[in-house]
């Protein structure tokens, strides 16, 4: 490595991480992400011709001068804008997650991209971020059993309230609950902070509208930067399946942990959008430190190579199973996205989606009984919670991951004893059929 290399001037990227040029179109044809994820970011000849970009397993990196280690700080501390342009210290940076936010951003096309230590990392930083004492969020519901832990009980301890709506509700609906939210942030003489919401819902596979709460949202505060951001939780459908920056969204979240990481065998998080509304993120995650670790971010670059086939494939496999159980007899619905049949919702479908995923809430007839019995009767299928790994899974959020939410929040959100969420993996499909036939059959 030449010295130029090994000493970059001021004010440029460190090569090793970010090499320039990097290629992203060949002969005028724009490269797609499934072929920018096998080395976009990365140069082998800058890290002793590695194919893959070796585990950066350093807490700290040594500064190429004082000058420039102070010049790293001033950015890292926000004292000058753009953040750090070097290496300085991995609670802050580090080439492994740099290079994993750079192929994340490929596949939102957003200008900017963060990684963290888990998706309630990245909510909860997020959250921290945006929100100052006596804030007002707005979010639909259901969510994460987790995030609505986080809103209503932690940031609670501040004086943050919170309204409410279902992923459902009519754009009409939405306005109007803004614009209460906007009056009772107003005679706090505080803000609205986030727009935030799940999409499709956990565990409900409810579709909200997320063009038309942008729009609503602009009705209600305008296009200045007082506007409240508007925030989604994609893990459910992202990258493949939905693209939210698309319809409005500013931030989009993920538990990479699922479909991005893949083989469950990995927790992480991620959050993009434009760098106006990342930076005091960015910052918040730089003080309070919820960066994803170098190994954790490797692993990542390593499932980022598959991510589309292994959702391509969970996605035909999930139409195939939801059709068999969709005319079984012991089978009151199947919450697929495929299938919807609510006008407003298959138009949502129809403007957003790019696919119905391969996750979906099985109503089994019965009660919490049998949806016991249907689940500790499956003999492929795993028990236990998450999605988008490569095995498939199968849970019951009102007793596991939704417990801690009131009966009646999830009476209300539809969160029923029968209901049994299940994420399909990239098994055989006739072998998936035979082993839900076989667990169906014990109920």
């Amino acid at each position: 490595m030449s010295t130029s290399e090994e000493n970059p001037p001021l004010g440029t990227m460190t090569p090793r991480r970010r090499p320039k040029p990097d290629v992203k179109e060949i002969g005028g044809r724009k490269l797609k992400p499934s072929t920018l994820m096998m080395g976009h970011g990365f140069d082998p000849k800058l890290s002793e011709g590695s194919l893959k970009a070796p585990i950066f397993l350093t807490s700290t990196f040594a500064f190429e001068s004082a000058a420039a280690g102070k010049r790293h700080f001033e950015g890292i501390t926000g004292k000058r804008p753009g953040g750090a342009e070097g290496l300085v210290y991995s609670r802050f940076n580090n080439p492994n997650q740099e290079i994993v936010e750079d192929r994340l951003s490929v596949w939102e096309e957003s200008e900017d991209a963060l990684v963290f230590s888990s998706g309630m990392s990245a909510i909860a930083t997020t959250m921290l971020a945006l929100a100052s004492q006596n804030d007002v969020i707005v979010h639909s519901g259901p969510l994460y059993a987790a995030t609505e832990t986080m809103v209503a009980k932690i940031l609670a301890k501040f004086g943050i309230t919170f309204l409410d709506f279902p992923a459902t509700a009519s754009n009409e609906e939405v306005k109007e609950l803004l614009g209460r939210a906007k009056k009772i942030a107003d005679d706090k003489g505080s803000k609205v902070a986030v727009v935030y919401l799940e999409s499709p819902a956990n565990p409900t596979n409810a579709l909200v509208d997320i063009e038309g709460v942008s729009k609503a949202r602009d009705e209600v505060f305008g296009t200045g930067d007082d506007m409240p951001p508007v925030a989604i939780d994609n893990t459910f459908l992202g990258p493949l399946w939905q693209r939210p920056l698309d319809h409005g969204a500013d931030i989009v979240i993920y538990s990479l942990t699922k479909y991005v990481g893949g083989h469950s065998d990995l927790v992480a998080g991620a959050a993009l959008g434009e760098k106006r509304w990342l930076d005091p993120i960015r910052a918040m995650r730089n003080t309070i430190g919820t960066i994803s670790d170098p190994n954790t971010a490797w692993m990542l670059l390593r499932s980022l190579e598959t991510v589309e086939l292994r959702m391509a494939r969970a996605g035909e496999n999930a139409e195939k199973v939801c059709t068999f159980l969709k005319g079984h007899p012991k089978v009151e619905r199947v919450g697929y996205l495929g299938f919807i049949e609510d006008p407003s919702q298959k138009d949502i479908y129809d403007r957003h989606c790019l696919g119905a995923g391969s996750t979906f809430s099985l109503f089994v007839k019965g009660g919490e009984e049998e949806s016991f019995r249907f689940l500790d009767n499956l003999k492929l299928a795993k028990l236990a919670v998450s999605l988008g790994g490569t095995e498939t899974l199968a849970s019951h959020p009102a007793a596991m991951t939704h417990i801690s939410v009131s009966d009646e929040r999830k009476k209300a959100l539809g969160i029923t004893d029968n209901l049994v969420r299940i994420s399909i993996g990239v098994e055989d499909p006739d072998d998936l059929i035979a082993d839900f036939e076989q667990a169906l059959d014990a109920v």
